[in-house]
């Protein structure tokens, strides 16, 4: 299926414009002339990558920004007259992929589209179709886990999880001691249509670790990457500061 854009800018002929030419190159195209349209569209269906002025009539660009990245992993390309660094930079830091400034030129609009969604499919990690082991060992801790009949088991005792709890910690295991972010715990637990409270996600963390309390597993071995996620390590000799 063509990948679907959403483009959101309030002056009408550029977003004609933007929105005929990315429907020429095969892609999917809905527009937007105000920030609150969007965001309803956006809580029913994500798109493959959303163009974003900054200066739109009833929000602010950088507040949209952020409310994509806080929820999805979907890229965002900026294009805005705000040229000046300091908008880029706060553009980037809100996790923005790409910033364009106006006036500019369709060829590099078409080729930055391109190499944003090549790039987001490069680096989406499927972490479902990740292997995941019978038993693992943890220090002086084995621990089973049969995905099928969703049983888990810490040195042959069966920890009791909601299937939310269990799908996180199967998700923290298939990528052990690798770093698991919010957004891909939200999205493959909730689904990629889940617009809600992001601090559910810590409240399960939260009751996992607290189900997982023998030996303190769950308080050594699943950590906090604060702002950003969530690994599961195999030994406590690989914890860093930085955790």
């Amino acid at each position: 299926m063509a990948k679907l854009i959403y483009t959101v800018d309030d002056e009408e002929n550029i977003l004609e414009i933007i929105n005929i030419n990315l429907e020429k190159n095969g892609y999917r195209v809905k527009g937007f002339s105000n920030g609150k349209d969007f965001l309803a569209r956006f809580r029913q269906e994500k798109p493959d990558l959303v163009i974003l002025d900054l200066m739109l009539p009833d929000m602010d660009g950088y507040e949209i920004c952020r409310q994509i990245k806080a929820g999805s992993q979907v890229p965002v390309l900026i294009l805005s007259a705000k040229g000046e660094e300091l908008d880029k930079v706060l553009g980037l830091e809100l996790g923005a992929e790409d910033y364009m400034v106006k006036p500019f030129g369709l060829h590099e609009l078409l080729a930055r589209v391109k190499n944003i969604i090549k790039r987001a499919e490069l680096i989406y990690k499927d972490l479902d179709k990740l292997a995941l082991k019978s038993s693992y060992d943890f220090d002086d801790i084995s621990l089973s886990i049969d995905e099928d009949r969703h049983e888990i088991k810490l040195e042959g005792q069966q920890v009791h999880l909601n299937p939310k709890e269990f799908k996180t910690l199967v998700l923290l295991i298939k990528d052990i001691d690798n770093l698991v972010t919010r957004n891909d715990l939200i999205r493959l637990v909730w689904g990629q249509d889940y617009y809600g409270d992001t601090r559910t996600l810590d409240v399960h963390i939260r009751r996992i670790r607290e189900k997982m309390s023998f030996k303190d597993f769950g308080s050594k071995y699943i950590k906090t990457v604060h702002g950003i996620g969530y690994k599961l390590i195999s030994s406590t000799g690989l914890q860093e500061n930085k955790i």
